[in-house]
This record gives C-alpha cells, sequence and structure tokens, in this order.
C-alpha cells in the first residue's frame, strides 16, 4: 500500500450529503479485481447525462478535474462495502476526502488502500472548506501534523493513531501482520517443538 503522509493541491467540492458507493463506482464496474482502470467509472452517473455526454460536474472541469482531494457532505461511502469505491477515487488521482462523515466501511476501505477520509464534524468549517475549494484556494493536508492547511490558517483533525501510524508506513493489514513475521515463525517452532501433535499430517476426522 501506498503511504500517505502529506498532500498539497487544489479540491474539487461535491456539497451533497449521503453520496453511496454505488454513485462512487456504479455495480457494472465491479466485474474485476484490478485496482487500475476504475476511474472511468468514477461518479459516472453524476458526470454524464442520459446520453452519456459529459456535463458540468465538477471533477469534469479544469481545473477541478486534476484535483486530489475531494471535500464532499455527510455520510460519505454509504450503501454497499464494495473495496472498488476507494479504488476508483485512487485511481482518478484522488488521495483524500474531507467529508462531515463516513460510513464506517467505506472509511476502513479507506485507510486500508492508502486514502485518507477526514472527518469534520463542524458544519460550519466543512462549508468553509467547500467555500475556499469552489475559489481555487490550495489545501494542504499532512497526516504527521493532522492538520489542514487553507487560506493562511492551520486546523487540525482527529484520526485513530494506530491507523495514522499504519498509513505513515503504507501498512495495511497484510503488511502489519508481516511485520511480526519474526514472532510468528518463533510460535510455530515452538509449538511443534511442544505440540507435535498438532503437525501430524493424514489424520483421519
Amino acid at each position: 500500500m501506498e503511504a500517505f503522509t502529506e498532500l498539497r493541491s487544489l479540491a474539487a467540492s461535491l456539497p451533497r450529503d449521503n453520496i453511496d458507493t454505488d454513485a462512487i463506482i456504479p455495480a457494472r464496474f465491479l466485474s474485476t479485481i484490478e485496482r487500475t482502470g476504475l476511474g472511468k467509472g468514477l461518479f459516472i452517473d453524476l458526470r454524464r447525462d442520459e446520453n452519456g455526454k459529459p456535463n458540468d460536474f465538477v471533477l469534469n472541469r479544469a481545473p477541478f478535474d486534476s484535483a486530489k482531494i475531494l471535500v464532499a457532505g455527510q455520510n460519505f461511502g454509504c450503501g454497499s462495502s464494495r473495496e472498488h469505491a476507494p479504488w476508483a477515487l485512487m485511481d482518478s488521482g484522488i488521495r483524500c476526502v474531507i467529508a462531515g462523515s463516513f460510513a464506517d466501511i467505506f472509511h476502513n476501505n479507506c485507510l486500508m488502500n492508502g486514502l485518507l477520509p477526514v472527518t469534520i464534524p463542524d458544519a460550519a468549517r466543512l462549508e468553509r472548506y467547500h467555500r475556499l475549494a469552489e475559489a481555487e484556494a490550495e489545501f494542504f493536508v499532512s497526516l504527521e501534523s493532522r492538520t489542514i492547511e487553507v487560506d493562511g490558517e492551520s486546523e487540525s483533525f482527529d484520526i485513530d493513531a494506530g491507523r495514522r501510524a499504519a498509513l505513515l508506513a503504507g501498512l495495511d493489514a497484510i503488511g502489519e501482520t508481516l511485520q511480526l513475521e519474526s514472532e510468528i515463525a518463533a510460535f510455530e517452532e515452538r509449538r511443534a517443538r511442544t505440540q507435535p501433535w498438532l503437525a501430524r499430517e493424514g489424520r483421519g476426522a
């Protein structure tokens, strides 16, 4: 997993609540387990009209089409638990989503795939971020200091300490487990020595 330390970018403002994972990446794109190529389906039903032509959706417009930060509303990522949602966001270049709140499973999927979800429960502060994003202000997000800097002000955000450490190090669940590889090997060796009957092969049911 790619580590996240800090990010400087314009932000795309998407001031809508309850954007679900089917809006982020519709079910018709879920036939693959490849993490690349999903960007073409990101918000596709919001980005195109009924004839398939691009509309005025924020990510269709320059300079926001190259934004690496998305500012959303409440309950972002609700709906089904598809891991393709953070994959599609990241494949489009987005590495951080700032929102009033996140659905729990989506929030966890982001952290396990290197995408930083920043929760801003203060409605006035979130609204300010939307206005600054629309004004093409540059955002600087630092996971190390847990701060967002924009328009000359620096404000902190909360994140679980363990999740923060794993994301800074670029460790998903498998990576965290492999850090204990020597301890796991020692346990297996000790168990084989002290409880050899557990390692017997060909035992009947």
